[in-house]
């Protein structure tokens, strides 16, 4: 016998159907997450211009001047901007150079020889999938994008997914144990089984994943409030008197990036550069980033282009422990900081995390189907809803 339907039950059913929409952002989301990750090695394995081929097997990369001397040779009056080392060998040199006439332009170019092996757009695949996935390719209006507001705020129910579903499985840790995934009961339990056995094995990913993501949410925030952790400090500039005469119609004289190099190593051994800035003027130092003993965070040194001194730096040592939180949050996000087996395991659980997702899509959606089929068979049979007790 069908019983009348309650109005109660109706808004149920209605608050099920209006949270799928957020498990569909969820995972899409969480896919794009996933091969951004990779995305720079799936531009590898799609274009050869990206990748750094030995010539021979004792081949050895060239200094920084000497690539930008054959960068030169190939196109003449090119001056660097920025250069990066990729963390993998196997990967090109990106190398930002201004041309004479008046554009920049960016290569990829071999370490090994300095041969320009192709040009990378401004937005490329990797530069693609990362804002789609970061900020929804939203325009940034003189402070975060919208989107990024709309990602990071994700980290709220997925931190709050984890903590319940620990509260609610407290013995979780059995799965570990004896995993269990069952395909002979039905795609009902099929999912349930799947859902637990990933969510079990991706508790430390998704802590990171939302803990990370929450930090986004945050630096908007307090940005968008003109709040920040980390010291402003003022420009670091070269005297004018330091700095060379030069007619108005000559460039300054190209800086050597292997002496600025040489000299923050001296001071600090451990530097292993990454990314470095030509001076943007005559007064300018040369910049450069790199990863020390703490590979989350990337130290600077900023280098007097004309002496070769270290004007300025910043490692881990002369940060705070808030700066050290808060610095270390973008590179424990993406896991770009230690090669590529971490890539790869940044990967294969934003896969699972992914999977888990849709798995909990399918149980919601499931449930939810139910229950309205219920209540439409119910209204049939039944009539309209009675009205509520006084």
């Amino acid at each position: 016998m069908a019983h009348a339907p309650s109005s109660r039950r109706l808004w149920f059913v209605a608050h099920s159907w209006l949270g799928l929409p957020i498990w569909g952002f969820l995972f899409f989301v969480c896919l794009t997450g996933s091969i951004a990750t990779i995305s720079q090695e799936i531009m590898w394995l799609v274009d050869p211009a990206t990748r750094a081929n030995p010539p021979s097997a004792d081949a050895r990369p060239l200094g920084y001047d000497e690539v930008m001397a054959r960068i030169a040779e190939q196109r003449p009056g090119a001056r660097l901007h920025e250069m990066t080392q990729p963390v993998k060998p196997e990967f090109a040199l990106i190398v930002e150079a201004a041309t004479p006439d008046g554009e920049t332009r960016t290569f990829f170019v071999n370490p090994y020889d300095g041969t320009i092996q192709g040009e990378q757009g401004w937005f490329d695949f990797r530069a693609f999938i990362r804002a789609l996935h970061g900020w929804l390719l939203t325009p940034f209006d003189g402070g975060y994008a919208i989107g990024w507001y709309a990602v990071s705020a994700l980290s709220i129910p997925l931190m709050g997914s984890l903590v319940t579903g620990i509260v609610v499985h407290k013995k979780f840790w059995r799965l570990y144990l004896r995993p269990r995934l069952r395909l002979s009961k039905g795609r009902r339990v099929f999912w349930g089984d799947l859902h637990r056995l990933v969510a079990v094995w991706s508790i430390p990913f998704i802590a990171i994943m939302s803990t990370t993501a929450l930090w986004f949410l945050i630096e908007a925030i307090l940005y968008a409030n003109a709040v920040t952790v980390a010291p402003v400090r003022p420009p670091l500039v070269i005297a004018r008197e330091a700095a060379p005469n030069v007619a108005r119609s000559e460039a300054p004289p190209e800086p050597s990036i292997d002496a600025a190099i040489a000299a923050i190593r001296a001071k600090h051994p451990d530097f292993a550069p990454g990314y470095i800035e030509a001076p943007e003027s005559a007064y300018g130092h040369v910049t450069v980033y790199g990863r020390g003993a703490y590979p989350l965070i990337f130290e600077e040194a900023k280098v007097n282009p004309y002496s070769n001194e270290v004007a300025q730096s910043r490692m881990v040592s002369d940060r705070t422990a808030l700066e050290l939180v808060t610095e270390s949050m973008r590179p424990l996000h993406v896991g770009d900081f230690a090669g590529l087996w971490l890539k790869l395991v940044y990967f294969l659980f934003g896969v699972l995390l992914t999977g888990l997702v849709f798995s909990g899509m399918m149980i919601w959606a499931k449930r939810t189907a139910g229950a309205t089929r219920a209540l439409v068979r119910d209204i049939r049979v039944a009539g309209p809803f009675p009205e509520p007790a006084e």
